[in-house]
Order: structure tokens, then C-alpha cells, then sequence
């Protein structure tokens, strides 16, 4: 009989590729990471920019990617993601993630800065939140006040404020943009601030922890909150203005973008239930059932986008 010869020939082959194989940071076994895992490139958020879920062997799969379109959600993740050239910025690329032609009323993009690099004007009109995930830039405004943006810092622009964004070395930035929603004789400020120094909020039936960045009053049309789950926490019923405990998933008119920070998950979109992890990006159109529950061994962390305060007519 040949089979000891056979599982012998198994053994053997398992023992040589087993110093191939290295044991994520969420308790998954995969092939070591092309991206360096020195402390220096471990920042907050250095998934976000240096994805290491995914097999190595299927990073290059030609036709492989688990981003999805459809008419009332889309995921889109890292190894879909397309970076060009940000119009009117200097030496920056951009990739971007949710535009209006996806259904959205709202832009949400990576911006990456470069050596020597620097910001344009949104359009007219339109307001501008950035958020940022690597490196550190400079915001300078008209009167030449300048604010130092580091790792899990933000900054709110109002419509039609001078400002420019440098960079020395490198960043990366979260950005959102939109047409403001004016309202008469309210209007809105230049706000800077960093997710640390935000008060938890209370969340009525839920047990995830939660930051508004931007004020709750009626000139903001819109928010960003910061959102984490422990593993094994997860959205269990409306929170907000309206609390009902028989509700287990969301639906409701608001719109989201949603980039995962850290950590990873199941994301049920419509009736579709989606494996996410760090630097995965979500758009959800009104009323579409959403869900989240934290996986793996560490804690997920997202940020997310919402309109606000703002009749739906």
C-alpha cells in the first residue's frame, strides 16, 4: 500500500511551507505581506493604506475583486481602487470612491498627498471634510492661520472658504465633499478637531461606542461619526432620534460613506451580507436594510458619513 508513502509526502509538504505562513494580527494565517509590518509603517491606520487580509495569491488574480455594485449599495475595496491625478491639486492622487454617479449626493475620495504637495478650492458652494489616516499636513487659511493635521485629526471646510492643505513628505486623507444645503441666516465655521478629543455618546440599545466630529445643530447638513465595535459587538437597534427595540437592522432616508479603519467584519447590505475589513469602503443609498458585526481578534473601527437636519423634500 502506498498511502504512508503518501501521507508522508503530505507531511512533508505542509512542514516546508510552514515558514511561509504568518499569523495575522486578527488571528488569520496567510501569506507574509509584501508591505514591510516595521513599526514605522504602523500607524493608526496603516490597513487602511497597507491591505493584508487578502491571499497574496489572489492580490493579482486577473478579474479578482469583492467590490460590488448594485442600485442601492456598493462596496468598493483596496484591490479595485483606481488613483490618478486629483484635479486642481499639486502632486496628489486621488481615488475616487463614491460620486453622484453612483446615486450619492455626496463625493468621497482618497486623496494622496506627496512630496510637496498641496490642495485646490472645492467648487463653488461646496463644503469639504478631510480626515486623515497617514502621514500629516498643514491647513493654512486665508488669514494665514494654520493647523497641523495629524493621524485621526479632521478638519470641516464651509462653502466657499480660502484654505490650502500642504504636505511635506506624505499623507493620506479621507475626503468628503458636497453641495452645501443652505439654510437662511445659519451658517456654518471652520472647525478642527481629533476623533481623541470627542466625547462618547450615549447610544440607547446598542453597546458600540460613538463620536459625533461635527456639531448636531441645523446649519450642518451633514455629520461624520466614528463608530467602535469590540469583536463580537454589533448594530443591534436604531439609535438616534427614534429607539425601538424590535428594530435589529436600519432603514431610513439617510445616505452613508463608510471607510473601515481598522479591524473587519460582516456588513449585510440589502440582502446581501458582505465580509469587510480595514480600508474597505461602503456607499448606502436611502432605506436600503444595513448591518454590521465585528470579527477577528482586534477592535473594528469605521468612519462614516450621513446627511442631516435637512428636510428630505
Amino acid at each position: 500500500m502506498r498511502y504512508p508513502m503518501q501521507a508522508s509526502l503530505i507531511l512533508l509538504t505542509i512542514t516546508l511551507c510552514l515558514p511561509d505562513l504568518v499569523a495575522s494580527d486578527d488571528g488569520f494565517c496567510s501569506a507574509p505581506s509584501v508591505i514591510s509590518s516595521s513599526s514605522e509603517f504602523k500607524h493608526l491606520y496603516w490597513k487602511v493604506t497597507n491591505p493584508t487580509l487578502s491571499p497574496s495569491h489572489l492580490q493579482d488574480l486577473p478579474g479578482f475583486t469583492r467590490s460590488v455594485y448594485k442600485r442601492d449599495h456598493a462596496l468598493i475595496t483596496p484591490e479595485s481602487q483606481v488613483f490618478s491625478p486629483l484635479p486642481e491639486w499639486v502632486n496628489t492622487l486621488a481615488a475616487y470612491l463614491i460620486t453622484p454617479a453612483i446615486g450619492s449626493h455626496f463625493v468621497m475620495y482618497l486623496a494622496k498627498m506627496q512630496e510637496n504637495s498641496q490642495s485646490g478650492l472645492p467648487a463653488h458652494d461646496v463644503e469639504r471634510f478631510v480626515f486623515v489616516v497617514q502621514g500629516s499636513v498643514t491647513l493654512t487659511n486665508v488669514s494665514s492661520a494654520s493647523h497641523k493635521l495629524e493621524v485621526d485629526s479632521y478638519a470641516y471646510l464651509p462653502p466657499n472658504f480660502e484654505h490650502i492643505i500642504k504636505c511635506d513628505a506624505s499623507a493620506t486623507l479621507v475626503v468628503f465633499e458636497r453641495r452645501h444645503a443652505s439654510l437662511e441666516n445659519h451658517f456654518t465655521e471652520l472647525i478642527v478637531g481629533s476623533t481623541d478629543q470627542r466625547p462618547l455618546l450615549d447610544t440607547p440599545g446598542e453597546i458600540f461606542e460613538l463620536r459625533k466630529l461635527l456639531p448636531t445643530s441645523t446649519p450642518y447638513d451633514f455629520n461624520v461619526h466614528i463608530m467602535d465595535f469590540q469583536p463580537g459587538e454589533y448594530l443591534n437597534v436604531k439609535f438616534g432620534w427614534y429607539i425601538s427595540q424590535d428594530v435589529q437592522k436600519e432603514v431610513h432616508y439617510n445616505q452613508h460613506g463608510l471607510l473601515l479603519l481598522e479591524g473587519q467584519g460582516i456588513y449585510r447590505l440589502g440582502d446581501s451580507w458582505y465580509p469587510v475589513q480595514s480600508g474597505d469602503a461602503i456607499w448606502m443609498a436611502p432605506f436600503v436594510p444595513q448591518w454590521y458585526a465585528a470579527l477577528g481578534k482586534t477592535r473594528s473601527r469605521y468612519l462614516l458619513y450621513k446627511d442631516v437636519n435637512r428636510n428630505p423634500l
